[in-house]
């Protein structure tokens, strides 16, 4: 997949490394050309000067080709716009935008554009969302016997209760997330179509939970 990363600095520059030794092609867009110095020697993706929602500089970038894109610089603005154009204009539908206001943050989830905070959350979170199998757990007990583990719920899932999903001794709901506000699971909450859980799994379960999560069975 060919992912294209607006801003370069320390949470850029960490999604690129990680996303070209996953095997993917990457382009980054800075307006500072010296922000390229933080990328790594062997960077093998491209570099492109300008300003990230700037359509012409996005086509520059391979935004057509693109699978994803990360809008990371340090202003709210500048990703925001960029993720619009992505999504709007190019029709990218894995857009993540870095937000430093967690207010503003919140309205744009609702608007659809997934959002994220802090450097190294951010590329974990961002890695999530651009590359679904990078990284499988949010949390791991000390004992490393159970995971917390963020999943969509399949749409065969809808008006079923939030409880009909957990699996008795081996994974449970513990909060879901709606339109970008999430809430802890309750016995009487029923889940809907673009819901986001959260279960704690108990580990070596994982691939057991995925498939009952692909679809409603009864």
């Amino acid at each position: 997949m060919h992912v294209v990363i607006v801003g370069c600095g320390r949470v850029g520059s960490g999604l690129a490394r990680i996303i070209e030794e996953q095997g993917h092609s990457v382009a980054v867009v800075d307006k500072d050309p010296k922000a390229f110095q933080r990328l790594d020697e062997g960077f093998a993706g491209t570099q492109i000067v300008g300003v990230g929602f700037d359509r012409d500089t996005l086509e520059e970038a391979g935004i057509r080709e693109a699978g994803a894109i990360a809008a990371v610089t340090s202003g709210d603005n500048s990703n925001i716009l960029t993720a619009r154009v992505a999504r709007e204009t190019f029709g990218i539908e894995r857009v993540v935008a870095r937000i430093y206001d967690p207010r503003r943050a919140v309205i744009y989830e609702r608007l659809g554009i997934p959002t994220i905070a802090t450097v190294q959350w951010t590329i974990d979170r961002t890695l999530r969302k651009l590359l679904p199998d990078a990284s499988e757990n949010d949390w791991v007990d000390p004992s490393a016997h159970v995971v917390v583990v963020e999943r969509p719920v399949a749409p065969s899932w809808a008006g079923q209760p939030l409880t009909a999903i957990d699996i008795p001794g081996v994974s449970r709901a513990v909060a879901v997330s709606r339109m970008g506000t999430a809430q802890v699971a309750t016995p009487d909450l029923v889940t809907q179509d673009g819901d986001v859980v959260y279960l704690a799994v108990a580990v070596g379960h994982l691939e057991e939970v995925d498939k009952h999560l692909a679809g409603a069975t009864g």
